[in-house]
């Protein structure tokens, strides 16, 4: 390589985004799926975020935490989806720099903030069952606030050094990135120097999201499952396990494919790159679409008073009776969020 094309990448103002590389032909048929998905992930999102301002019964721990979660979903396929659309519709593959750094680091800061929200809400549901008596006294608004505040600052700090150490190498092969988003190691690999500390770094930050956060996660649903099998009637059992399992389900959606792009874009040298980079757009699409249905549409109260607004749309949305009827009833702030009342019921009596 000459000194004339290294000069020519060292410092490139724009980059291409091939989109998928193999499967350029068939763009417009997968940007239906994509497009559908991010409709979903945009109405149900913001569903969420409009119910738990309006009724002032869901101003709870687990509801924060949902209401993070929502805006951590938005933000994280706002990042990508309408640039992935661009390419796969318009053809518009291109993207400056600095953007393109920009947009590295929002995919890894609010990918890392969605992996500590799984933490603080399976925390918050081992409280809630194992420890219903004492779970407005333990999980405190102010509490929340710095559970939320930590899980921030860490997303942020975690993802700093991948666009600092992005910018600072030569680029002196190609500005073609075989994705469809600014993904680092993609991004890195065209780099011409000696570019294993991202790489290094890269698994740093895989083994606190994946390792840490993971074990975090498992601890509390073996302590939420044990609390499951000891209740005492089976019907109890399957409807509450039913529910565990769907929510045990979204978290594998979301650290699964994580952990695959991840793996396979530094060692998957055999796989097929249009496969990498489908599995890669996996994790920004399917989680999204999938929080607000699992934790928002299935959960009583916000299916509730979703359908409440729909049947009294014109008029006053929401009625202060429905809180009291739920304090009439004895449940516990944030029992009925993700288990059914029998369990929180059962654990009270226990």
């Amino acid at each position: 390589m000459t000194d004339t094309n290294t000069t020519a990448f060292s410092n490139p103002s724009t980059f291409i985004l091939l989109g998928i590389p193999g499967l350029e032909a068939a763009h417009v048929w997968i940007s239906i799926p994509f497009c559908t998905m991010y409709v979903i992930v945009i109405l149900g999102n913001f569903a969420i975020l409009f119910i738990v301002k309006k009724e002032s019964s869901l101003h709870e721990p687990m509801y924060y935490f949902l209401c993070m979660l929502a805006v951590t979903d938005l933000v994280l396929s706002t990042s990508t989806l309408p640039k992935i659309l661009a390419i796969f519709w318009f053809k518009y593959r291109e993207i400056d720099f600095s953007s393109c750094l920009a947009q590295m680091y929002i995919v890894h800061c609010f990918s890392a903030i969605e992996s500590g929200i799984f933490v603080a809400m399976a925390l918050d549901r081992y409280v809630a069952i194992c420890h219903p008596l004492r779970h407005s006294t333990i999980l405190t608004n102010s509490l929340v606030m710095k559970i939320g505040l930590v899980i921030v600052l860490r997303g942020s700090i975690l993802a700093l050094p991948y666009p600092i150490l992005a910018k600072q190498w030569p680029y002196c092969r190609t500005n073609i990135v075989l994705h469809t988003h600014c993904e680092n190691m993609y991004v890195v690999k065209l780099a011409c120097g000696d570019t294993r500390i991202s790489s290094y770094y890269g698994l740093f930050v895989l083994s606190c999201r994946i390792g840490l956060d993971v074990f975090f996660i498992t601890l509390s649903y073996i302590q939420i499952l044990r609390a499951i099998f000891s209740l005492p009637t089976k019907d109890a059992r399957i409807k509450t396990f039913g529910t565990c399992g769907s929510h045990i389900c979204v978290i594998l959606a979301f650290y699964i494919p994580t952990l695959f792009a991840s793996l396979t874009s530094r060692f998957g040298h055999n796989l097929p790159l249009y496969f990498q980079v489908f599995i890669a757009n996996v994790y920004l699409l399917v989680p999204p679409m999938l929080n607000p249905i699992i934790y928002g549409v299935r959960t009583k109260q916000i299916r509730d008073r979703l359908l409440q607004f729909f049947a009294h749309k014109g008029s006053k949305v929401f009625s202060s009776s429905v809180g009291s009827q739920a304090l009439h009833r004895g449940v516990l702030p944030g029992d009925m969020v993700l288990f059914p009342e029998s369990l929180t019921d059962q654990s009270k009596k226990g």
